[in-house]
């Protein structure tokens, strides 16, 4: 009984140890397309066609015993790669994959390249690269990083400082303060100047029609206050929604396009008038006699007759200028008759003889 009790014992560790042994070692008899790139493997091996066929645990579990032994050769493959250390000693051992071999489709097509704008042609005609810069500097005043331009840059503002150099080649007696003080507000009215020209520009962009410059004369009527205040209020990220607004200009901001802002039905809501404005809907679909507007109808005609009107009496004086321009071309022979029919005739007198 104890030699019996040996060799079973013997048996089931050698059982055990096959078993790890099986969990490292595959065995195929096609062996697997490998590219450690994409981390891809492909298995060119059939399966068993009886083990697949229907659903159940036993297809179940032989999918997941293919999947695991494909994963187990593509991961034995990893570990032949050539292998560091990221990061120093203590780091993650990192493999070195080699180049994909295996093209990837893509979901989309590839984006097409830009075309230069003039100033990327001019600058690769001249030789010209671009040269990023940061935007801190630092600011040896007052030993801090301060921005390069803008409020609190590096630097302070030169009209400000307590000493100006005088340029070289420029009148002694000048004010340099002046100058400095001069030249910024000039600096500033042009900053100024452009962006109201980029308002413009952008207006007449967005609108079909294009409109009159933004400039301020001496004689503005009310739509044009009303037009330039519609665009320097939507001229916001916010579209003028936190701007303060006039007495007499409505709650809701405008849209940049100046046309009215479309409304949708909420989703969520009162189901009994979404039914009505369905049945509404499907009763006039349904009806043989068309809806008709009786006001916009009669306003349509109104506006029919007043062009018809407009356009006859236009036309009735074009022709009574015209006769009138005939009548003019010809004054001398009209004078002529006009005349002799106008001069009296001269009496003789009664004797007929000569006055004594």
């Amino acid at each position: 009984m104890a030699a019996v009790r040996v060799e079973a014992m013997l048996a089931a560790a050698e059982e055990q140890e096959a078993e790890k042994r099986r969990s490292i070692t595959v065995e195929k008899e096609l062996e697997l397309e490998y590219d450690l790139g994409n981390l891809l493997a492909v298995d060119r091996n059939p399966p068993p066609a009886a083990a697949l066929r229907g659903a159940g645990p036993r297809r179940e579990a032989l999918l997941r015993a293919l999947a695991r032994d494909n994963t187990q050769l593509l991961v034995s493959r990893l570990w032949e790669l050539p292998a560091e250390r990221a990061g120093g000693a203590g780091g993650p051992l990192v493999a070195q994959l080699p180049e994909p071999t295996f093209r990837l489709p893509r979901e989309k097509p590839a984006p097409k390249p830009r075309p230069p704008t003039r100033w990327e042609q001019f600058a690769r005609l001249k030789g010209i690269r671009r040269k990023k810069k940061t935007s801190l500097v630092w600011d040896e005043q007052a030993k801090e990083w301060r921005r390069r331009w803008g409020y609190r840059r590096a630097g302070g503002d030169p009209s400000r400082a307590w000493l100006a150099e005088v340029p070289a080649g420029a009148d002694p007696e000048e004010d340099q303060f002046a100058r400095l003080r001069r030249e910024k507000r000039e600096r500033v009215a042009r900053n100024e100047l452009n962006r109201l020209r980029n308002l413009a520009r952008a207006h007449r962009a967005g609108s079909a029609v294009p409109a009159a410059p933004l400039h301020p004369t001496g004689h503005q009527d009310r739509d044009e206050l009303r037009r330039v205040a519609r665009v320097a209020r939507v001229s916001t990220a916010s579209l003028g929604r936190f701007q303060p607004r006039l007495p007499k200009e409505p709650a809701e901001p405008p849209s940049r396009s100046g046309g009215k802002k479309r409304r949708f039905q909420p989703l969520l809501g009162n189901l009994a008038a979404e039914r009505s404005r369905q049945l509404e809907l499907l009763r006039d679909m349904g009806s043989k006699k068309p809806v008709l507007d009786i006001t916009r109808a009669v306003n349509k005609q109104l506006r029919q007759e007043e062009a018809e009107a407009a356009a006859a009496n236009k036309g009735k004086k074009q022709s009574k200028r015209g006769k009138r321009g005939r009548r003019q071309q010809r004054p001398g022979r009209s004078g002529k008759k006009s005349g002799a029919r106008r001069q009296p005739q001269q009496q003789k007198p009664a004797g007929g003889g000569r006055r004594k």
